[in-house]
Protein backbone atom coordinates (compact mmCIF):
# COMPACT_ATOMS: atom_id res chain seq x y z
CA UNK A 1 0.00 0.00 0.00
CA UNK A 2 1.60 3.24 -1.14
CA UNK A 3 1.61 6.62 0.53
CA UNK A 4 1.01 9.93 -1.20
CA UNK A 5 3.01 12.97 -0.15
CA UNK A 6 1.61 16.41 -0.84
CA UNK A 7 2.72 19.93 -0.11
CA UNK A 8 0.71 22.84 1.14
CA UNK A 9 1.79 24.98 -1.78
CA UNK A 10 1.98 22.85 -4.90
CA UNK A 11 3.76 25.34 -7.20
CA UNK A 12 5.50 24.31 -10.44
CA UNK A 13 8.53 26.42 -9.52
CA UNK A 14 9.16 24.47 -6.31
CA UNK A 15 12.51 22.66 -6.47
CA UNK A 16 14.48 20.75 -3.86
CA UNK A 17 16.09 23.33 -1.63
CA UNK A 18 13.08 25.61 -1.22
CA UNK A 19 10.77 27.71 -3.30
CA UNK A 20 12.94 30.29 -5.09
CA UNK A 21 15.58 31.10 -2.44
CA UNK A 22 16.63 34.76 -2.59
CA UNK A 23 13.81 35.31 -5.06
CA UNK A 24 15.65 33.53 -7.88
CA UNK A 25 14.49 30.58 -9.92
CA UNK A 26 16.59 27.43 -10.11
CA UNK A 27 17.99 28.37 -13.53
CA UNK A 28 19.03 31.89 -12.52
CA UNK A 29 20.55 30.68 -9.27
CA UNK A 30 22.66 28.10 -11.13
CA UNK A 31 23.79 30.82 -13.54
CA UNK A 32 24.90 32.93 -10.58
CA UNK A 33 26.83 29.95 -9.18
CA UNK A 34 28.60 29.56 -12.52
CA UNK A 35 29.38 33.28 -12.72
CA UNK A 36 30.88 33.33 -9.23
CA UNK A 37 33.09 30.30 -9.94
CA UNK A 38 34.20 31.71 -13.29
CA UNK A 39 34.93 35.07 -11.68
CA UNK A 40 37.28 33.32 -9.25
CA UNK A 41 39.06 31.68 -12.18
CA UNK A 42 39.60 35.00 -13.95
CA UNK A 43 40.70 36.56 -10.66
CA UNK A 44 43.40 33.91 -10.32
CA UNK A 45 44.66 34.53 -13.85
CA UNK A 46 44.77 38.31 -13.42
CA UNK A 47 46.46 37.98 -10.03
CA UNK A 48 49.16 35.77 -11.58
CA UNK A 49 49.61 38.37 -14.32
CA UNK A 50 49.96 41.12 -11.70
CA UNK A 51 52.60 39.24 -9.70
CA UNK A 52 54.61 38.43 -12.84
CA UNK A 53 54.48 42.00 -14.05
CA UNK A 54 55.61 43.27 -10.66
CA UNK A 55 58.57 40.87 -10.70
CA UNK A 56 59.66 41.80 -14.26
CA UNK A 57 58.47 45.40 -14.24
CA UNK A 58 61.75 46.71 -15.70
CA UNK A 59 61.37 44.70 -18.91
CA UNK A 60 57.58 44.64 -19.25
CA UNK A 61 56.33 45.89 -22.67
CA UNK A 62 54.63 49.29 -22.88
CA UNK A 63 51.05 48.90 -24.11
CA UNK A 64 51.22 52.15 -26.09
CA UNK A 65 54.02 50.63 -28.20
CA UNK A 66 52.43 47.21 -28.65
CA UNK A 67 48.81 47.95 -29.59
CA UNK A 68 49.22 50.68 -32.20
CA UNK A 69 47.38 49.24 -35.19
CA UNK A 70 44.04 50.30 -36.63
CA UNK A 71 42.24 48.58 -39.55
CA UNK A 72 42.79 50.15 -42.98
CA UNK A 73 45.34 52.61 -41.53
CA UNK A 74 48.56 50.76 -42.30
CA UNK A 75 51.63 52.60 -41.07
CA UNK A 76 49.64 55.03 -38.93
CA UNK A 77 50.41 54.85 -35.22
CA UNK A 78 47.12 54.84 -33.31
CA UNK A 79 47.98 53.57 -29.83
CA UNK A 80 45.03 52.03 -27.99
CA UNK A 81 42.42 53.48 -30.39
CA UNK A 82 41.20 50.16 -31.75
CA UNK A 83 41.23 48.52 -28.32
CA UNK A 84 39.07 51.38 -27.05
CA UNK A 85 36.69 50.86 -29.97
CA UNK A 86 36.47 47.12 -29.21
CA UNK A 87 35.63 47.91 -25.59
CA UNK A 88 32.92 50.37 -26.62
CA UNK A 89 31.34 47.79 -28.95
CA UNK A 90 31.25 45.15 -26.20
CA UNK A 91 29.75 47.60 -23.69
CA UNK A 92 27.16 48.68 -26.25
CA UNK A 93 26.22 45.03 -26.81
CA UNK A 94 25.60 44.78 -23.08
CA UNK A 95 23.20 47.73 -23.36
CA UNK A 96 21.25 46.01 -26.15
CA UNK A 97 21.08 42.89 -23.98
CA UNK A 98 19.51 44.95 -21.17
CA UNK A 99 16.96 46.25 -23.66
CA UNK A 100 16.22 42.69 -24.81
CA UNK A 101 15.60 41.56 -21.21
CA UNK A 102 13.36 44.57 -20.58
CA UNK A 103 11.38 43.86 -23.77
CA UNK A 104 10.99 40.26 -22.59
CA UNK A 105 9.47 41.45 -19.33
CA UNK A 106 6.94 43.38 -21.42
CA UNK A 107 6.31 40.32 -23.65
CA UNK A 108 7.33 42.20 -26.79
CA UNK A 109 8.66 39.48 -29.05
CA UNK A 110 9.76 41.66 -31.98
CA UNK A 111 11.82 43.99 -29.77
CA UNK A 112 13.45 41.05 -28.00
CA UNK A 113 14.49 39.62 -31.37
CA UNK A 114 15.83 42.99 -32.56
CA UNK A 115 17.95 43.65 -29.48
CA UNK A 116 19.19 40.06 -29.36
CA UNK A 117 20.27 40.40 -32.99
CA UNK A 118 22.19 43.62 -32.21
CA UNK A 119 23.85 41.88 -29.25
CA UNK A 120 24.98 39.02 -31.48
CA UNK A 121 26.40 41.43 -34.07
CA UNK A 122 28.33 43.28 -31.35
CA UNK A 123 29.75 40.01 -30.02
CA UNK A 124 30.83 38.86 -33.47
CA UNK A 125 32.56 42.19 -34.16
CA UNK A 126 34.41 41.94 -30.84
CA UNK A 127 35.59 38.36 -31.46
CA UNK A 128 36.69 39.29 -34.98
CA UNK A 129 38.55 42.31 -33.61
CA UNK A 130 40.37 40.14 -31.09
CA UNK A 131 41.42 37.77 -33.87
CA UNK A 132 42.71 40.72 -35.92
CA UNK A 133 44.62 42.03 -32.90
CA UNK A 134 46.16 38.60 -32.33
CA UNK A 135 47.29 38.50 -35.95
CA UNK A 136 49.13 41.80 -35.66
CA UNK A 137 50.65 40.87 -32.32
CA UNK A 138 51.94 37.55 -33.69
CA UNK A 139 53.22 39.09 -36.93
CA UNK A 140 54.99 42.01 -35.26
CA UNK A 141 55.87 45.37 -36.72
CA UNK A 142 59.53 46.28 -36.26
CA UNK A 143 61.44 43.17 -35.29
CA UNK A 144 64.19 42.85 -32.70
CA UNK A 145 67.29 40.86 -31.80
CA UNK A 146 67.82 38.55 -28.83
CA UNK A 147 71.26 38.20 -27.25
CA UNK A 148 72.93 35.09 -25.90
CA UNK A 149 71.84 36.04 -22.40
CA UNK A 150 68.20 36.42 -23.46
CA UNK A 151 68.11 40.23 -23.52
CA UNK A 152 66.03 41.96 -26.18
CA UNK A 153 67.53 44.64 -28.42
CA UNK A 154 65.37 47.01 -30.47
CA UNK A 155 66.48 49.67 -32.92
CA UNK A 156 65.81 53.41 -32.99
CA UNK A 157 67.05 56.42 -34.92
CA UNK A 158 68.81 59.45 -33.41
CA UNK A 159 65.42 60.91 -32.47
CA UNK A 160 64.41 57.81 -30.52
CA UNK A 161 61.83 56.56 -33.05
CA UNK A 162 61.58 52.82 -33.70
CA UNK A 163 63.18 51.53 -36.88
CA UNK A 164 62.09 48.28 -38.51
CA UNK A 165 64.62 45.64 -39.51
CA UNK A 166 63.40 45.89 -43.09
CA UNK A 167 64.54 49.54 -43.21
CA UNK A 168 68.23 48.87 -42.64
CA UNK A 169 69.09 45.14 -42.72
CA UNK A 170 71.31 44.12 -45.63
CA UNK A 171 70.85 41.10 -47.86
CA UNK A 172 73.96 38.95 -47.76
CA UNK A 173 74.82 36.06 -50.10
CA UNK A 174 74.29 33.39 -47.47
CA UNK A 175 72.20 30.26 -47.52
CA UNK A 176 69.75 29.61 -44.72
CA UNK A 177 67.74 26.43 -44.50
CA UNK A 178 64.88 25.75 -42.12
CA UNK A 179 65.21 22.62 -40.01
CA UNK A 180 62.25 20.40 -40.89
CA UNK A 181 61.22 17.09 -39.36
CA UNK A 182 62.28 15.06 -42.40
CA UNK A 183 65.82 16.51 -42.37
CA UNK A 184 66.66 16.38 -38.65
CA UNK A 185 67.47 13.69 -36.14
CA UNK A 186 64.55 12.34 -34.13
CA UNK A 187 62.17 14.32 -36.32
CA UNK A 188 63.12 17.64 -34.76
CA UNK A 189 61.90 20.87 -36.34
CA UNK A 190 62.16 24.62 -35.89
CA UNK A 191 59.78 27.52 -36.61
CA UNK A 192 59.84 29.45 -39.86
CA UNK A 193 63.04 31.36 -40.48
CA UNK A 194 62.92 35.13 -39.85
CA UNK A 195 63.16 37.50 -42.78
CA UNK A 196 66.77 38.38 -41.91
CA UNK A 197 69.70 36.65 -40.28
CA UNK A 198 71.73 38.07 -37.38
CA UNK A 199 74.63 38.77 -39.75
CA UNK A 200 72.38 40.77 -42.08
CA UNK A 201 71.08 42.86 -39.19
CA UNK A 202 74.60 43.47 -37.88
CA UNK A 203 75.84 44.48 -41.33
CA UNK A 204 72.93 46.85 -41.84
CA UNK A 205 73.45 48.42 -38.41
CA UNK A 206 77.12 48.97 -39.15
CA UNK A 207 76.29 50.68 -42.43
CA UNK A 208 73.86 53.13 -40.74
CA UNK A 209 75.74 55.22 -38.16
CA UNK A 210 72.57 57.05 -37.07
CA UNK A 211 71.01 53.89 -35.67
CA UNK A 212 71.11 53.06 -31.96
CA UNK A 213 70.11 50.06 -29.87
CA UNK A 214 67.28 50.35 -27.38
CA UNK A 215 67.09 47.79 -24.60
CA UNK A 216 63.93 46.39 -23.03
CA UNK A 217 64.76 48.06 -19.71
CA UNK A 218 62.30 50.78 -18.67
CA UNK A 219 63.74 53.92 -17.08
CA UNK A 220 62.16 56.00 -14.30
CA UNK A 221 60.42 58.25 -16.85
CA UNK A 222 58.72 55.15 -18.32
CA UNK A 223 60.81 55.03 -21.47
CA UNK A 224 63.08 52.32 -22.83
CA UNK A 225 66.81 52.78 -22.26
CA UNK A 226 68.71 53.87 -25.41
CA UNK A 227 72.40 53.01 -25.60
CA UNK A 228 75.20 55.04 -27.12
CA UNK A 229 76.61 54.05 -30.50
CA UNK A 230 79.62 52.30 -28.95
CA UNK A 231 77.47 50.49 -26.41
CA UNK A 232 75.05 49.53 -29.16
CA UNK A 233 77.76 47.93 -31.27
CA UNK A 234 79.06 46.00 -28.27
CA UNK A 235 75.63 44.65 -27.32
CA UNK A 236 74.74 43.79 -30.92
CA UNK A 237 77.90 41.71 -31.26
CA UNK A 238 76.35 39.29 -28.74
CA UNK A 239 73.17 38.80 -30.81
CA UNK A 240 72.15 35.23 -31.54
CA UNK A 241 68.57 35.35 -32.81
CA UNK A 242 66.33 37.62 -34.89
CA UNK A 243 62.78 37.91 -33.56
CA UNK A 244 59.73 39.03 -35.53
CA UNK A 245 56.44 39.31 -33.68
CA UNK A 246 55.45 37.40 -30.57
CA UNK A 247 54.69 33.81 -29.63
CA UNK A 248 54.91 31.61 -26.54
CA UNK A 249 58.72 31.50 -26.61
CA UNK A 250 59.82 34.86 -28.04
CA UNK A 251 58.46 38.40 -27.94
CA UNK A 252 59.86 41.34 -29.89
CA UNK A 253 58.09 43.80 -27.58
CA UNK A 254 59.69 42.73 -24.28
CA UNK A 255 59.24 40.06 -21.61
CA UNK A 256 58.17 36.66 -22.92
CA UNK A 257 55.70 36.30 -20.04
CA UNK A 258 53.69 39.21 -21.39
CA UNK A 259 52.94 37.29 -24.58
CA UNK A 260 52.13 34.11 -22.62
CA UNK A 261 49.62 35.90 -20.41
CA UNK A 262 48.21 37.90 -23.31
CA UNK A 263 47.45 34.83 -25.39
CA UNK A 264 46.07 32.86 -22.45
CA UNK A 265 43.89 35.47 -20.72
CA UNK A 266 42.54 37.28 -23.80
CA UNK A 267 42.06 33.91 -25.51
CA UNK A 268 40.17 32.57 -22.50
CA UNK A 269 37.96 35.66 -22.48
CA UNK A 270 37.49 35.45 -26.24
CA UNK A 271 36.31 31.85 -25.83
CA UNK A 272 33.72 33.10 -23.34
CA UNK A 273 32.52 35.76 -25.77
CA UNK A 274 32.32 33.26 -28.62
CA UNK A 275 30.38 30.83 -26.41
CA UNK A 276 28.04 33.66 -25.47
CA UNK A 277 27.47 34.50 -29.12
CA UNK A 278 26.58 30.86 -29.89
CA UNK A 279 24.16 30.73 -26.95
CA UNK A 280 22.63 34.06 -27.98
CA UNK A 281 22.08 32.74 -31.50
CA UNK A 282 20.23 29.71 -30.13
CA UNK A 283 18.07 31.93 -27.89
CA UNK A 284 17.50 34.32 -30.81
CA UNK A 285 16.04 31.57 -33.00
CA UNK A 286 13.90 30.36 -30.12
CA UNK A 287 12.53 33.89 -29.83
CA UNK A 288 11.73 33.95 -33.55
CA UNK A 289 9.97 30.57 -33.26
CA UNK A 290 7.84 31.91 -30.42
CA UNK A 291 9.11 29.37 -27.87
CA UNK A 292 9.16 31.83 -24.99
CA UNK A 293 5.97 33.50 -26.14
CA UNK A 294 4.21 30.16 -25.66
CA UNK A 295 5.74 29.76 -22.22
CA UNK A 296 4.64 33.28 -21.32
CA UNK A 297 8.12 33.89 -19.94
CA UNK A 298 11.38 35.24 -21.37
CA UNK A 299 13.43 34.13 -18.38
CA UNK A 300 15.87 32.32 -20.69
CA UNK A 301 16.80 35.68 -22.23
CA UNK A 302 17.39 37.04 -18.75
CA UNK A 303 19.66 34.12 -17.82
CA UNK A 304 21.82 34.44 -20.92
CA UNK A 305 21.85 38.18 -20.26
CA UNK A 306 23.47 37.57 -16.87
CA UNK A 307 26.24 35.61 -18.60
CA UNK A 308 26.72 38.33 -21.22
CA UNK A 309 27.00 41.08 -18.59
CA UNK A 310 29.58 38.97 -16.75
CA UNK A 311 31.68 38.62 -19.91
CA UNK A 312 31.44 42.38 -20.41
CA UNK A 313 32.51 43.10 -16.83
CA UNK A 314 35.47 40.72 -17.04
CA UNK A 315 36.70 42.51 -20.16
CA UNK A 316 36.73 45.79 -18.22
CA UNK A 317 39.25 44.24 -15.82
CA UNK A 318 41.28 42.60 -18.62
CA UNK A 319 41.32 45.89 -20.54
CA UNK A 320 42.47 47.78 -17.45
CA UNK A 321 45.22 45.31 -16.58
CA UNK A 322 46.68 44.79 -20.07
CA UNK A 323 46.13 48.12 -21.76
CA UNK A 324 45.77 50.89 -19.18
CA UNK A 325 47.88 50.10 -16.12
Amino acid sequence: MGATVTTANNDEKIWSGGNEPMGASYGKLMMWFFIVSDALTFSGFLAAYGFSRFKFIETWPLADEVFTHFPFLHGVSAPMYYVALMTFILIFSSVTMVLAVDAGHQMKKDKVALYMFLTIIGGLIFVGSQAWEWKNFIKGEYGAVETTGGSLLQFVDKDGKRVALADFAKTLPEEREQLTRNKAKWFMSEPALPSYSVAEVQAGFKANPDLLVRTETITKDKKKLVLSRAESEARLADAKLVIEGANLTHNEYGSKLFADFFFFITGFHGFHVFSGVVINIIIFFNVLLGTYEKRRSYEMVEKVGLYWHFVDLVWVFVFTVFYLV
